[in-house]
């Protein structure tokens, strides 16, 4: 059990190094964009939701995936599971808030590095 712990923690840290990997991504690649929406008004709370926003939506997608592809999948694991209903909504309920958060605070950094952009330096990065 300590073994499957484990490695349940070392796969939600790679994900949520990897959602923060393509944010990061993106905003370095709409820099422009931001400074543009900065420019003409947008206050930071706002930058950060747009981003936030964004990679909620893909967390969200990969966290209904998961929960459909999971749910098809436990009659085979039934003989695995000990004092747990295969389909208990408990459990599935308890993983898709974990993961939003993992995803939330994974998110959060790009965003947070988006806000604090200074729109004129963003408007002349190429």
């Amino acid at each position: 059990m300590l073994l499957l712990g484990s490695l349940a923690a070392i796969a939600l840290a790679l994900a949520m190094v990897g959602v923060y990997g393509v944010l990061s991504y993106s905003v370095r690649e709409r820099t422009q964009e931001i400074g543009v929406r900065m420019a003409l008004g947008a206050n930071r709370l706002q930058v950060v939701s747009l981003i936030l926003r964004q990679g909620l939506h893909s967390v969200g997608a990969g966290v209904a995936i998961g929960l459909l592809i999971s749910a098809i999948l436990t009659r085979f694991l039934q003989t695995l599971l000990f004092g747990v209903t295969p389909l208990d909504a408990g459990t599935f309920g308890i993983v898709a808030v974990a993961l939003f958060a993992a995803g939330a605070v994974a998110s959060y950094l790009p965003a947070l590095r988006a806000a604090t952009l200074d729109p004129m330096v963003a408007l002349r990065h190429e």
